[in-house]
């Protein structure tokens, strides 16, 4: 099934008609520290477009934890990532990313790269993810996200008071990928 499909079925979970550019994939993975790195999470993969890029970039040992709730993404990135070494993909909510990261042996994820439509979300369940989030951050680590407007930022502020931003215009729409840190 396809991407538009998808959004046309569950729009305030997938937020885009398209699946991300690989400029856009480019400029999400730029702030993530490959070299120290022991664990990564990905909250909303959805076809994998920061996922490929992950994968390709990462250390062997470090833990990559992937989360997406669409039964047809989660299938498609299962079976195309789920041998990679490292590599899990879950198919349940980026609210419950502490559990997943407690079984797997991690305390806290170094980076966080979010491909989640909060601008669609329900208000509530943003909060939480965010909570979520910052709770399960290193000190330092990075949560990186993209949005397609900056009206967002006051919320993201609220659970990381740093945060920088860059606009890729080679996506559609163009996007600004926010790298956001609790310190």
């Amino acid at each position: 099934m396809s991407f538009l499909i998808q959004y046309l079925l569950h729009p305030r979970s997938v937020g885009a008609v398209k699946p991300s550019s690989k400029h856009l994939a480019q400029k999400m993975v730029e702030d993530v520290d490959f070299h120290t790195a022991k664990c990564i999470v990905e909250i909303g993969a959805g076809t994998g477009a920061f996922t490929e890029k992950v994968v390709k970039k990462k250390r062997p040992s470090t833990k990559y934890l992937i989360f997406e709730i669409n039964d047809v993404f989660y299938k498609s990135l299962k079976k195309k990532y789920g041998k990679c070494p490292n590599v899990r993909i879950i198919h349940d909510t980026a609210g419950n990313m502490g559990r997943y990261l407690d079984k797997y042996g991690m305390k806290k994820a170094d980076c966080i790269l979010s491909g989640l439509p909060f601008a669609s979300l329900p208000e509530r369940t943003s909060r939480q993810i965010l909570k979520e989030c910052r709770k399960c951050l290193s000190s330092g680590g990075a949560f990186i996200t993209f949005q397609y407007t900056k009206w967002k930022i006051p919320l993201f502020r609220k659970y990381f008071p740093s945060i920088s931003w860059k606009k890729e215009y080679r996506n559609v729409p163009p996007a600004y990928v926010l790298s956001c840190r609790k310190n």
